[in-house]
């Protein structure tokens, strides 16, 4: 199941370039079957230029948020990336995880 990716900008604009480079950063949680949404939103504040991301999860509520800034967009995608992939990793091993407690 492929995720849903919006990407957007705010006080900047998403050149195809951005678009394609965050796609495909964002593509390893395809791996995550539950995974169902991600929407993106790459912005400027202050010189700092920020990434930040929701991740819909399927049956769940609640959605995973992470951001990340640097002077650099490519830097705060590559490190929003690892966040967020590390969220849900964390979400998809306890959600799995049908054997703890058990010793």
């Amino acid at each position: 199941m492929a995720a849903n990716v919006n990407i957007s900008g705010r006080h900047v604009e998403v050149t195809p370039a951005l678009d394609q480079y965050a796609r495909n950063k964002i593509s390893k949680l395809n791996v995550f079957n539950k995974v169902m949404a991600v929407d993106i939103v790459l912005s400027i504040d202050n010189k700092m230029q920020k990434a930040e991301a929701k991740v819909n999860i399927a049956g769940d509520q609640k959605s995973i948020f992470a951001e990340a800034a640097s002077e650099d967009m490519y830097k705060s995608i590559d490190e929003l990336d690892h966040k967020l992939y590390t969220q849900v990793k964390k979400y998809h091993d306890i959600s799995t995880d049908h054997h703890r407690g058990e010793k």
